[in-house]
């Protein structure tokens, strides 16, 4: 049963927009554990919408934070104590995407990491990378975090426009798979996200 990870590079690389695409196309059930960040909208509810997904495949968050912070400063903000034992993997029937929040090294507390969570689960990753200047840099160290914690790479999914060279440098120095690129979708909405995902990706590269 496919269970997995969807990480980014950074923050704001478009791992919400295609992790609604890869729910969409797998009908997977969709779980972002932390949530940082209320006032322009959730990831839970860009996916749901983008994915088309009813309520019974979309599991809540276990801590929703005001602020659009890392989530260990947006916790203190809100005065909560994330409590990463919480945060084990929920059952499901079928499919399983989880989100994380931000880059693999955003801090959940002051003392865990969300590569260390992601460890603990023992799940593998599709890492999520931008095209743009500074892409390389960001999805190597990211490769090198994960590696360095024993976590599975299913492979890179880019967001963005097509930049040759750099996506076939990460993938030969990080020694990993491109799973495909998403354009910069407008409009975007399910059904260009659908359209656009389908003809990106293979889905046998997420069938675990």
């Amino acid at each position: 049963m496919t269970r997995l990870v969807v990480a980014g590079t950074d923050t704001d690389v478009g791992k919400t927009v295609f992790a609604a695409g890869l729910v969409q196309a797998l009908n997977a059930t969709y779980w972002k554990p932390v949530q940082a960040g209320l006032d322009d909208g959730t990831d839970t509810l860009t996916v749901q919408d983008l994915a088309r997904q009813g309520n019974d495949r979309i599991i809540p968050e276990v801590y929703r934070l005001g602020s659009p912070l890392s989530p260990h400063r947006a916790a203190e903000i809100d005065n909560v104590l994330i409590d990463t034992d919480r945060l084990t993997l929920p059952e499901v029937d079928g499919p399983l995407v989880i989100e994380g929040a931000g880059g693999l090294l955003v801090p959940l507390t002051r003392e865990v990491l969300y590569a260390d969570l992601i460890a603990r689960w023992s799940l593998p990753v599709v890492l999520v990378g931008r095209t743009a200047l500074g892409a390389i840099n960001h999805a190597l160290l990211s490769i090198e975090a994960m590696r360095s914690r024993g976590i599975r790479i299913i492979g890179i999914a880019f967001v963005g426009d097509e930049i040759t060279d750099t996506q076939r440098t990460i993938a030969q120095m990080g020694k990993i798979r491109q799973l495909g690129r998403l354009p910069i979708l407008d409009p975007l909405n399910a059904a260009s996200l659908q359209a656009a995902f389908d003809e990106a990706f293979n889905l046998d590269d997420f069938q675990l």
